[in-house]
C-alpha cells in the first residue's frame, strides 16, 4: 500500500467535531454540533455508543450559523468567462468559476448555456463532465442547457438566429446538442409543437425540464407538467405577464389541474434589478415550498462596469446592471449568490431558515439529489457555509474540508 493510500484512509477515518454553532436542521437552526467523518456528516451517538470514539479534531464554529452548502441551478459564467462563449477554453473556465463561487458559499452548481449554434453544444457539453468538489472549487451537477428550443417573441439575450424547432422530435433534440451525458437542467418553451413528447422522453431519462423563454398559456403549462417538467426558469422573466383570464406560466404555482404529486419549482432571480420585491413577495407567499433561488449570473460577475461577452452576443455593465449592448434589455445578472439571499431575506420579509433552504434544499429536491446535497442530516455530503447572522460567508467546506475562508476570520473561531 503506497504512502498517499494511507494517507487518504487516515483522512476518512478522520472525526471532526464543529462545535459552538447554530445549525440549519429540519427547518430551523438549532444549537447543536455537526460531526464530520469521509466527507459525511455522520451521526454523533454511533460514534460514541458503538466505537466509543471522541472527536479527533474540535472546529470552534464561534457561534455561527452552519447551513448546508449552496447550489446554484443557472449561472452562465463569471469572473470573465463566458461558458457559451470560451469554447476552447471552456474547461479551464468553468474550474475557474467553480473557485470563485467558494467565496459567496456555492458549493455546488449547474453550468449554463445560453441559445448557441449545434456545433457551440457539440464542443462545450462533452468538456464539462459532472466533477466533485473541493479545494479547487464547487461541483459541477452537470449542465443546464438554457435553449435552443425557445420563443423567439421571449427571446431576451438569446441570438434569434440559432433559436431552433422540435422538426424530428427527440432526433433533432440529439442532433442538436450532441451527447447529453452531462446535461442535468434543459429549458424550452413548452407551447413549441412535439414539445411534450420530447419533455416526456428527456423526464424519463433523467434530465430536469425546465419551462420559459416561453410565450405558453396556462394550459401549455399544465400540460408540460402532465409529460414531466418540474421546473420555471427564472420566473417573471421572458414568459406571458400575468393576467387575470390566463395567469400563463405564473399561474403553475396556484394551478390544481397538475397530478397531485408534481412539485412545480421556479428560478427567481433575486438580485434586485430582475425582479421587484413586490413580485418576489408574491411568489413567495403563493408558493413557498418551489421557491428557489437561481443568480443567473453572467460573464461580468466579478468584473468592473464596461463591454463584455456572453455567449453570441456583446453585453455591458451600466449602474451595476447587466444590458444587451446598445440596448435597454436586461440579459443576466451580476450578483453571486450571498448577495442574492440576502436581498431575497429583506424583500420578502421571510426567515433566516427559509431563505437558506431557499438556496440549498430546494433546489437539491428539484434535480432530485436531496439525500446529499443541500441538507445536513446524517448520510448526506459534509458541504457546507458558516455565516455570521448578516448572513455574511465566514467560511466554506466541501466534503469536509475547508475550501474558502473569509480575510479576517480566526481559523481557531469559525
Amino acid at each position: 500500500m503506497s504512502s498517499s493510500t494511507v494517507a487518504l484512509a487516515d483522512a476518512d477515518k478522520k472525526l471532526t467535531q464543529f462545535r459552538n454553532c447554530r445549525v440549519l436542521r429540519n427547518h430551523r437552526l438549532v444549537e447543536d454540533d455537526v460531526w464530520v467523518r469521509g466527507g459525511k456528516i455522520i451521526d454523533p451517538e454511533k460514534v460514541f455508543f458503538d466505537e466509543k470514539r471522541q472527536a479527533d479534531v474540535q472546529i470552534d464554529c464561534g457561534g455561527s450559523i452552519v447551513a448546508p452548502g449552496f447550489i446554484d441551478l443557472q449561472i452562465n459564467g463569471g469572473y470573465g468567462v463566458d461558458f457559451s462563449f470560451d469554447v476552447e477554453t471552456v474547461q479551464e473556465g468553468v474550474l475557474k468559476v467553480a473557485k470563485g463561487l467558494l467565496a459567496h458559499g456555492v458549493t455546488s452548481f449547474c453550468p449554463t448555456l445560453v441559445t448557441s449554434p449545434p456545433e457551440t453544444y457539440h464542443a462545450v457539453l462533452p468538456r464539462i463532465p459532472r466533477t466533485a468538489g473541493g479545494r479547487h472549487g464547487a461541483t459541477v451537477l452537470g449542465c443546464h442547457v438554457e435553449g435552443p428550443f425557445i420563443n423567439t417573441d421571449k427571446k431576451g439575450a438569446h441570438p434569434p438566429e440559432c433559436i431552433k424547432e422540435f422538426e424530428q422530435g427527440m432526433a433533432t433534440v440529439r442532433e442538436v446538442y450532441g451527447s447529453m451525458n452531462n446535461v442535468q437542467i434543459i429549458t424550452l418553451a413548452p407551447e413549441k409543437a412535439g414539445a411534450a413528447e420530447v419533455i416526456q422522453q428527456l423526464s424519463n431519462n433523467g434530465i430536469t425540464v425546465s419551462v420559459g423563454h416561453s410565450m405558453a398559456n396556462l394550459s401549455d403549462g399544465e400540460n408540460a407538467v402532465h409529460h414531466g417538467a418540474r421546473l420555471i426558469t427564472h420566473l417573471f422573466n421572458a414568459m406571458l405577464p400575468f393576467h387575470h383570464r390566463d395567469p400563463g406560466l405564473v399561474g403553475l404555482l396556484t394551478t390544481d389541474n397538475i397530478p397531485r404529486d408534481a412539485l412545480v419549482y421556479f428560478g427567481i432571480i433575486s438580485d434586485g434589478v430582475h425582479t421587484h420585491p413586490a413580485a418576489l413577495r408574491i411568489a413567495y407567499k403563493t408558493h413557498p415550498s418551489g421557491l428557489i433561488l437561481v443568480t443567473d449570473a453572467i460573464s461580468a460577475m466579478g468584473l468592473a462596469e464596461g463591454r463584455h461577452r456572453i455567449g453570441q452576443m456583446e453585453i455591458e455593465i451600466r449602474s451595476g446592471r447587466a444590458y444587451v449592448a446598445g440596448t435597454n434589455t436586461l440579459c443576466g445578472s451580476i450578483a453571486p449568490m450571498d448577495e442574492c439571499i440576502r436581498f431575497f431575506k429583506k424583500a420578502s420579509n421571510c426567515s433566516i431558515e427559509y431563505a437558506l433552504e431557499a438556496a440549498s434544499l430546494h433546489p437539491a429536491r428539484c434535480i432530485g439529489i436531496e439525500k446529499r446535497k443541500g441538507t445536513l442530516d446524517y448520510g448526506a455530503d459534509a458541504d457546507f457555509v458558516l455565516l455570521n447572522d448578516e448572513l455574511s460567508v465566514k467560511s466554506t467546506w466541501i466534503a469536509g474540508e475547508c475550501v474558502y475562508q473569509a480575510n479576517g476570520v480566526d481559523s481557531n473561531a469559525l
